[in-house]
């Protein structure tokens, strides 16, 4: 596959980007909230958004009911197709497998290995911890393809149990993109043997998130100028296994409603809201005129939108801004702060924060790029 990186650089570079368009879907929260039962899968299944980002011996993910984009990938020879989360917090790739009988198993695409010519067993296991029950499994090899993409002996995850919140996920899978630090059982993330392999001319990806349909879409070894306006800027890893960075502040009206010495953020595409420290989100409920629920939610009145403040993070000298109508959610049933709140001081810029800054993840150079999404 080598000689097709050879032919990109012959053409226009945008004739060879790999592109995977990325649906959104209703989100098990919207789902849920139009069968009238979201408040008992509230109960049942809490929300930490920290959870996947505290290492503890085994991978660690979260139930994010506001997840809703995803690609479809496929898996083995003849292909079997599956939808994923790509997942910058996260670095495996795994999907459910004939051999589960978890209610989360039996509504969604599941693969067997007997049906793929290119199958290669190991007795290796995997398990992932979720903060209200977990997914375990084995790995094997196998060929995969994502965005025209064909990765050989690519190592992947299939799901023997699975938590049952699963059952109300979107997505089968979740294709992980963030370092192999962090990944189970030492498995080689896809990205990874992508440059490994040759298959893409520049070690990077990038992810533009739109709300309309169609539109969204990570690019693999490249970057899209259709997709952002102005300069990048570009933002040194703090830390390389998640795609962390450091922040200066945050601030509201020209005053600092958090970070004020400087803290952590995390990029991260599997991630739906921002996730802020809770005297922070506590400070920018009493700002915009939320009120807060029993279940971390901010309720706003949608006819407010347009008089609350700009939110801006300032990242390495830069100013990164969402206006109200970026960080402010709209469904049916309402409109709510997209901002989750956490115990921790480390924050997350998920996909309310993604979908205005085009994002560029960079590994030959461990840099973010964040470019004005167009």
């Amino acid at each position: 596959m080598k000689w097709a990186v050879v032919l990109c650089a012959l053409v226009a570079l945008s004739e060879c980007l790999h592109k995977m368009p990325l649906i959104k879907g209703k989100s098990a929260r919207e789902t849920l909230q139009e069968k009238g039962m979201w408040e008992e899968y509230r109960k049942r299944f809490p929300y930490n958004p920290m959870a996947k980002f505290m290492q503890t011996g085994t991978d660690s993910m979260t139930n994010d009911a506001d997840l809703a984009y995803y690609g479809v990938i496929s898996i083995g020879t003849p292909p079997q197709s599956f939808k994923v989360v790509f997942d910058t917090g996260s670095a495996n790739l795994w999907v459910p497998s004939i051999y589960c009988n978890s209610p989360a198993c039996k509504n969604h695409a599941t693969f067997n290995p007997k049906q793929s010519s290119t199958y290669k067993y190991t007795s290796q296991t995997m398990s992932i911890q979720y903060d209200t029950g977990g997914m375990t499994g084995w790995l094997g090899y196998d060929s995969v393809e994502v965005a025209g993409i064909y990765v050989s002996s690519q190592i992947f995850g299939m799901s023997r149990t699975e938590a049952p919140f699963m059952s109300y996920m979107l997505a089968d899978g979740i294709l992980g993109l963030a370092f192999p630090s962090i990944s189970v059982s030492q498995a080689t993330p896809v990205f990874d043997n992508m440059m490994k392999q040759g298959l893409v001319t520049q070690d990077l990806f990038s992810v533009y998130l739109s709300n309309e349909q169609p539109g969204s879409e990570v690019v693999f070894g490249g970057m899209d100028p259709n997709h952002y306006t102005g300069n990048i800027n570009w933002i040194p890893l703090s830390s390389e296994s998640y795609w962390q960075i450091s922040m200066d502040s945050v601030t509201m009206n020209g005053n600092t409603v958090g970070c004020s010495q400087g803290c952590q953020a995390i990029v991260d595409t599997g991630t739906a809201l921002i996730v802020a420290p809770i005297s922070v989100l506590d400070t920018i409920q009493n700002i915009v005129g939320a009120t807060g629920n029993q279940y971390g939610d901010s309720p706003v009145q949608c006819s407010d939108i347009g008089s609350m403040p700009d939110l801006t993070f300032n990242i390495n000298g830069y100013p990164f801004t969402l206006p109200a109508s970026a960080y402010v959610t709209k469904a049916y049933y309402g409109c709510r702060v997209g901002i989750s709140a956490t115990s921790s001081q480390l924050w997350i810029l998920g996909d309310v924060f993604i979908r205005q800054y085009y994002t560029i993840f960079d590994r030959s150079n461990n840099y973010i790029g964040l470019a004005q999404a167009a």
